[in-house]
């Protein structure tokens, strides 16, 4: 069972890249209306990096949380931006929140996504309303614990895990940034969408569809 789940997994952050790649001149273009005009290239690089790291994984070996680790550590050795600390921190939290695991039950992708969440919030020191990536990642890891405690099915838990992402990063729009390099224009920062945001949104919705279609069961 841990065999299929790693591979899953290591699928996942395949499809991660390619939605990365594919986006990555959208994702700079909304960095250069309030930011340094890189993060498609900054998140292509991290994504390529994870990819290329995992490749030397033995996946019939390996665990969930052997590849979430090599993922945060490929992540952080490529990217040397505030980003990079940031995912291989919530990467990291993660790996250890999927110790002992071996299926990506829905309970365990919930878990995998507050970890992320929290991760990334400690590292940053930020919270909803800063205009960044967690006013993706709160929002969809609350999502996922309340599907989950209403016992939800499989694709209705996705559902409202990407329906609470996309709505988090679409709100960013109205903020005003505090966090970050957008920090620097303040007001100016205002009616854009926050390039970070709107990459962890790419990220969860590909998430979904890895996971949505991995096999696992749902219990």
């Amino acid at each position: 069972m841990s065999k299929s789940a790693a591979r899953s997994m290591a699928k996942m952050f395949q499809m991660m890249s390619q939605m990365i790649e594919s986006e990555k001149d959208h994702l700079s273009e909304l960095d250069g209306a309030i930011g340094d005009g890189d993060h498609g290239i900054t998140m292509s690089i991290g994504f390529l990096a994870i990819n290329a790291e995992l490749s030397k994984l033995d996946l019939d070996q390996a665990s969930l949380s052997d590849v979430m680790s090599t993922a945060a550590t490929g992540f952080l050795n490529a990217v040397g931006a505030s980003t990079g600390p940031l995912y291989a921190t919530g990467f990291r939290r993660a790996a250890k929140t999927l110790a002992d695991r071996t299926t990506l039950d829905l309970a365990a992708c919930a878990d995998m996504i507050e970890a992320i969440s929290t991760g990334i919030r400690e590292r940053g020191k930020g919270q909803r309303g800063d205009k960044t990536m967690l006013d993706v990642w709160l929002p969809a890891a609350d999502a996922a614990a309340n599907a989950l405690a209403e016992n939800k099915t499989r694709d209705a838990f996705w559902h409202d895990v990407v329906a609470a992402a996309e709505n988090g990063a679409a709100a960013t729009r109205s903020m005003i940034a505090t966090k970050g390099r957008a920090a620097r224009v303040r007001e100016r920062s205002l009616g854009h969408i926050d390039p970070g945001a709107a990459s962890a949104g790419l990220l969860i919705r590909v998430m979904a569809e890895a996971l949505q279609s991995s096999g696992q069961e749902a219990h």
